[in-house]
């Protein structure tokens, strides 16, 4: 039979005759004792379990049947490493005289550059003697290489895989991730590590957001004091770009760059201040937010500067879409020019937007005329603009849905921002079609196209940029790629944590930088204290931590802030524990982990306090730590209550709560994430 995911699922690889594999990937992190995921992320579209499994040892090899090419041979080189990192066996990258264990069976070629909508299905069959990988092309190979990898577990008799049959297929066609270089620049060797993680867990489109108003990050030979005077010397030459290009295609990924403009574009105009609106002079800006300076749509000259620019860095990204930004134009520049303001005037342009519409309607052409597809955040739609260009949602669904209307293609990046801090549980509920195919015809229903994690890059550096896009981003991957029904949120978590773990071989060692960066704060080789305090507090949702301190470009990220996850495992498990105890359904088990964990807060502050003022990234966090006693104590106080049936005063509830209260407030630019549930506790207690 063919197990299709349904709605709620969790399945379990011991239905596949795999109790060893249930036990390695361990338990689920629902409450009712339900048997662990299938440890994949995403989920496949299908899969036909089956008795026994596949042994892995020294003797397993990979051959091609059929088609192969370059590409193929560097994945299956790559697919060995890897196999060998995660097993400790060492593998002969010999192709086998006689048929391999792993048989590879490719149709034919993808595109020479890789194309929206190619087919990226396979089929992965593997049994007791063997495994056979089917694909119409490379992307379907690499990505069922991918899903090989994580099927991969120890067990009794060995590292195997489980024995089944997988048909899989993506959701959508566009699944990306774009990461900021502008805000701060992030170096080579990260957009390397974040690409490998991008293929394993089959994200398609890298967008490369690479100008801003605090750095243009690209080497340009027709116009260099873009990154001469735009750049702080900090950007990458155009042989790193393809080099870049290179590396992405060999993993099935798409590489579309972003040059911001009309606005977003202060660095730009240091070197090249005549196309800009104002009168200068310009400087590369320091702070973030919505700055006046804009090009200038009435010139001759800024179309004439665009038209090289856009000729040179279409030649240099062969991708056939290329993304031209157009958000956030305040238009101030322009009000504030009299020269556009009398064009507007002989034109009968009514508003900054519609000149703005003026713009975009200049450098379509411009894009189109190199055969490029242009792409653009929702402010390009307008009521002429061509129905070929890419719409890419970033203030909702509601104009991702006026776009499918008028005919246009869309993607959604609202609910994607995973800079902003949200839970990888917010991120994996949001759905592109989610409140609006049933608004639209199923011709317009295909036109939305997919979505784009977004990795806005005020707040990281290139050491901490993997902690922020990394393992969220696999829930949003998983959105994108599996179908629509799969929503479990525990099963999401307890394969998202596995899958973590995978990424370290992929150079994503997000707990290894945690752990660098809290000894490095502290001057300590063992930070316990220090650990158990962050393991416990978040960073501020949405854009709250700019207004909570003044940032520039050159503030160090290097506090505990900057350390800690976006989301606190140990807090959410915690919240999971306590809304179970207050429903009546918590086991012995959950009472004795809450309990723990309460006590262990509770004493963290004696042992932690001493330390704190022996380092200036430190000194700050000792009422965060003394708000942890606090709680603690508190929620000892709440469980211990609700355990024994006993009341409490209107009086000390009322104190109880203020306290709690005071204690979800930012401090230290931190949110102390065990706060609200020992709240929670606090209100089911009976008030006497």
């Amino acid at each position: 039979m063919i197990l299709r995911i349904p709605a709620g699922s969790v399945l379990c690889l011991a239905a596949l005759s795999a109790s060893a594999f249930c036990a390695m990937v361990g338990r689920s992190s629902s409450a009712q004792n339900s048997p662990a995921p299938l440890p994949i992320m995403p989920l496949p579209a299908s899969v036909t379990p089956a008795d026994g499994e596949f042994l892995i040892d020294g003797n397993f090899n990979v051959a091609f049947e059929g088609f192969t090419e370059a590409r193929l041979e560097r994945a299956r080189l790559r697919f060995l490493g890897k196999l060998s990192k995660e097993t400790g066996i060492p593998f002969s990258v010999e192709v086998p005289a006689g048929k391999a264990l792993l048989q590879i069976q490719t149709a034919g070629p993808s595109a020479a550059i890789q194309q929206l909508g190619e087919d990226e299905s396979y089929r992965l069959q593997i049994a007791p003697g063997g495994v056979t990988l089917s694909a119409a092309n490379p992307l379907g190979v690499m990505h069922g290489l991918q899903t090989f990898l994580q099927l991969v577990r120890i067990t009794p008799r060995g590292f195997t895989v489980p024995t089944l049959t997988i048909e899989d297929k993506p959701r959508f066609p566009w699944r990306g991730l774009m990461i900021d270089v502008s805000r701060h620049f992030i170096p080579l060797p990260a957009i390397e590590r974040n690409l490998d993680a991008m293929e394993a867990v089959k994200l398609n489109v890298f967008h490369w957001h690479l100008s801003d108003n605090q750095g243009f990050r690209v080497e340009s030979k027709v116009f260099p004091l873009l990154q001469q005077r735009g750049s702080d010397g900090l950007y990458y030459t155009q042989d790193q770009v393809r080099h870049v290009i290179e590396y992405a295609r060999d993993r099935g990924i798409r590489v579309i760059p972003e040059f911001d403009m009309p606005a977003h574009t202060t660095a730009w105009f240091v070197g090249y201040p005549q196309i800009a609106s104002g009168k200068g002079p310009y400087e590369i800006e320091r702070h973030w937010g919505i700055f006046d300076p804009a090009m200038d749509p009435t010139r001759e000259s800024t179309y004439q500067f665009l038209n090289l620019l856009i000729g040179e860095m279409t030649a240099l990204f062969p991708d056939l879409y290329f993304h031209i930004g157009g958000d956030e134009c305040n238009g101030k520049e322009w009000d504030g020019n009299p020269r556009i303001q009398e064009f507007m005037r002989a034109h009968q342009i009514k508003d900054n937007a519609a000149l703005q519409a003026l713009f975009t309607g200049r450098v379509q052409k411009l894009v189109a005329a190199r055969h490029k597809v242009m792409e653009g955040w929702d402010e390009v739609l307008q009521p002429d603009t061509p129905k070929d260009v890419v719409i890419q949602s970033w203030r909702g669904r509601e104009s991702l849905l006026d776009a499918a209307k008028r005919g246009y293609r869309g993607l959604l990046s609202t609910g994607y921002y995973i800079d902003l801090n949200y839970s990888a549980e917010q991120h994996y509920l949001v759905d592109p079609l989610e409140g609006i195919a049933d608004k639209l015809t199923p011709e317009q229903t295909a036109s939305i196209l997919g979505g784009e994690a977004t990795m806005w890059s005020e707040f990281v550096t290139g050491e901490t940029v993997d902690t922020r896009i990394w393992p969220r981003t696999a829930a949003i991957a998983e959105r994108l790629w599996s179908p629509q029904q799969v929503r479990d949120v525990n099963s999401m978590y307890a394969r998202m944590t596995i899958v973590e773990d995978r990424l370290r071989d992929f150079g994503i060692e997000n707990k290894a930088t945690r752990e660098q960066m809290l000894e490095r704060m502290s001057g300590d080789v063992n930070p316990e204290a220090l650990r158990v305090l962050a393991s416990v507090v978040e960073p501020p949702k949405e854009y709250e931590r700019g207004q909570l301190r003044d940032y520039t470009s050159q503030t160090p990220l290097n506090r505990l802030v900057d350390a800690v996850s976006p989301e606190s495992e140990t807090a959410r498990e915690f919240r999971e524990i306590s809304k179970r105890i207050v429903a009546g359904s918590a086991t012995p088990e959950d009472w004795q982990q809450a309990h723990d964990w309460l006590v262990l807060w509770r004493d963290n502050d004696r042992r932690l306090q001493p330390t704190l003022a022996k380092s200036e990234l430190t000194a700050e966090l000792a009422p965060v730590s003394k708000s942890l006693q606090q709680v603690a104590e508190i929620g000892l106080q709440a469980l211990d209550s609700l355990k024994q049936g006993k009341t409490i005063s209107a009086d000390a509830q009322k104190q109880n709560l203020a306290v709690l209260t005071a204690a979800e407030k930012p401090q230290a630019v931190l949110l102390l994430m065990v706060a609200p549930p020992v709240e929670m506790l606090v209100k089911s207690i009976q008030v006497r």
